[in-house]
């Protein structure tokens, strides 16, 4: 495995010039061939992010927006964290991406303005989008609690991004934006009591990490997570298990060019499916709902396979007795899997379960389908049945995140 910090601090894995800053023509809004919700898309948290939402005796150790050197810098706990924008690179040439920017100039103003990202979906013909974080908290709020020894600022910090996410950003377009709330790790009884209490404010999921153990928590299978998952099944809450949000990559070996990671980045949604499903959690919650989100679908039918095969052998080891399901059946009850650009698994849905599948845009990173989003769908499932079409588009998603979607909208793309 290879550690996500790790390959934020090796500026070489890229040949992009540092400081070399080139916004590409404004694009043409895109034809709109599809209603379509992403489930996958990212937040650079904005300068006035924790501004007045913070306690007053934190507020001077809490995340605070410096510019030094010439970057935007966060200072949290007496820390820094210059990778403002992670892989903010929309609108820029391609030989120009990296972990960078680390200025918000230096970005298209969609990747932390609401405004403006509401344009740019527009613009690529996306009618809602569920949005996860970005370096500052990592992918589910991992480094703003575990690189403080103070559980205090911790949970402070976690609240006040939720509440700059429901009032600020989720908030600002109701109807455009799916909520996903930070967890609390620290104390799960707390993180339970935060899911309930987020619930009723109106976020419709949570962003927990795909490892927690790779973290230096405990694992999924020591039930240290039991009150969380209770009250995000009790609260129809969907667990997303981010890729990366374990702050590791698959990789082989240390001196195997970047790329390598860069094509086993997915990789991670499958180790963590099977873990999750050993874990015996999705048994003891049928109605529990957790997305792989942004871990692709090709992998799916081929995990399906050996669990099946398995079978035939699992006894010897115990873990499942007493289940009435198999453990494939689980799998493909209790887990949903996104697609970024999948076009060779879709042939297979039938084998995933076609009510399961979700396609996503992840802007403003490098994988994102941005702004040419509605002709890459059309490229990869333009042919299937309309039926299929309309599920995979938008309707999983709906369903399984509680978002209505008008009716005009649901018959006409272009009716928003």
């Amino acid at each position: 495995m290879a550690s996500v910090d790790a390959l934020l601090s090796n500026t070489s894995f890229t040949i992009a010039e540092k400081g070399k800053v080139t916004f590409l023509p404004e694009p043409e809004r895109q034809e709109r061939l599809y209603t379509f919700i992403s489930v996958d898309d990212h937040i650079v948290e904005p300068p006035d992010a924790f501004v007045g939402r913070m306690p007053a005796k934190l507020i001077e150790r809490g995340p605070q927006l410096i510019r030094r050197g010439g970057a935007d810098i966060w200072t949290y706990d007496g820390q820094e964290f210059p990778n403002v924008g992670f892989n903010a690179v929309v609108g820029r040439p391609v030989d120009e991406y990296s972990f960078e920017p680390s200025r918000f100039e230096d970005m298209r103003r969609g990747a932390w303005d609401i405004d403006a990202r509401i344009a740019d979906l527009d613009l690529s013909g996306v009618y809602a989008s569920l949005c996860f974080p970005s370096f500052l908290p990592g992918f589910a709020g991992q480094r703003i609690q575990l690189s403080t020894k103070d559980a205090e600022l911790a949970l402070a910090t976690v609240r006040a991004w939720n509440d700059w996410n429901i009032e600020a950003w989720s908030g600002a377009y109701p109807d455009r934006m799916i909520p996903c709330q930070l967890p609390y790790f620290l104390d799960p009884e707390i993180g339970a009591q935060e899911i309930y209490r987020n619930a009723e404010r109106g976020f419709k999921a949570v962003t927990f990490s795909e490892a927690p153990h790779m973290l230096g928590l405990p694992s999924m299978h020591s039930g240290h997570w039991e009150p969380i998952m209770r009250a995000c099944a009790e609260t129809d809450t969907v667990i997303n298990l981010h890729i990366g949000s374990s702050g590791t990559s698959p990789s082989t070996s240390d001196d195997a060019p970047p790329d390598v990671t860069g094509v086993l980045f997915f990789g991670y949604a499958m180790f963590a499916a099977v873990d999750w499903l050993y874990s015996k959690i999705p048994v003891r919650y049928p109605g529990l709902k957790i997305a792989l989100s942004e871990g692709g679908i090709g992998w799916v039918p081929a995990l399906v396979d050996r669990l099946n095969h398995m079978l035939s052998y699992h006894e010897m080891y115990g873990t499942w007795a007493g289940i009435d399901m198999t453990p494939a059946e689980v799998f493909l009850r209790n887990f949903y899997f996104c697609a970024v650009e999948d076009p060779s698994t879709f042939a297979l849905r039938d084998v995933i379960g076609t009510e399961h599948i979700f396609l996503e845009q992840d802007y403003p990173h490098c994988d994102s389908t941005w702004p040419r989003t509605q002709q890459v769908i059309h490229n990869e499932i333009g042919g299937l049945p309309a039926d299929a079409i309309r599920k995979i588009t938008w309707e999983n998603a709906s369903r399984v995140y509680r978002h209505p979607v008008p009716v005009d909208v649901q018959n006409n793309p272009d009716a928003f």
